[in-house]
């Protein structure tokens, strides 16, 4: 019993030490990081960020490509009542080498992970889209996957 309190007075104060850290940033910056429980009025426009892939994997044939979105949640929903949803959620849509299909990736993992490809250039677009598809920004990233040494 004394062991299962010492604990929660830990979280306890941890979350104390938190919230104060919270307030202080709140007073000193005027406002908190966008909340992902609270609608959000005048919500900036999604950004994305895409990194060239990683060249540890990459040398191995195994494509990471690492990216960061803001300003738009990555949740498995869609159609047209979904575009009111805030803060803003949407999801992304993958192409690999212009080919005329594409994905949809929900996971928000903040990489992209191809397996498989053949050796050579590659290129592949990620786009950041609303619940209907509809595109918010996109960027492109190229890359050469190494041949296996002979």
């Amino acid at each position: 019993m004394i062991s299962c309190s010492r604990s929660l007075h830990r979280v306890l104060g941890a979350t104390g030490a938190a919230l104060a850290l919270g307030l202080l940033l709140f007073s000193s910056t005027g406002a908190f990081a966008q909340s992902t429980v609270v609608n959000v009025e005048n919500e900036p426009a999604p950004s994305l960020t895409v990194l060239p892939p990683l060249p540890g994997p990459l040398a191995q044939g195994v494509v990471f490509i690492p990216y960061r979105l803001e300003n738009l949640r990555i949740v498995p929903v869609g159609g047209a009542s979904a575009r009111d949803i805030s803060p803003r959620v949407g999801h992304l849509h993958i192409t690999l080498d212009d080919l005329p299909w594409q994905w949809a990736d929900y996971g928000g993992s903040n990489t992209i992970i191809l397996v498989g490809l053949p050796r050579g250039e590659h290129k592949v677009r990620i786009e950041a889209v609303d619940p209907e598809g509809k595109p918010f920004t996109a960027r492109t990233v190229t890359f050469t996957v190494p041949g296996n040494p002979s």
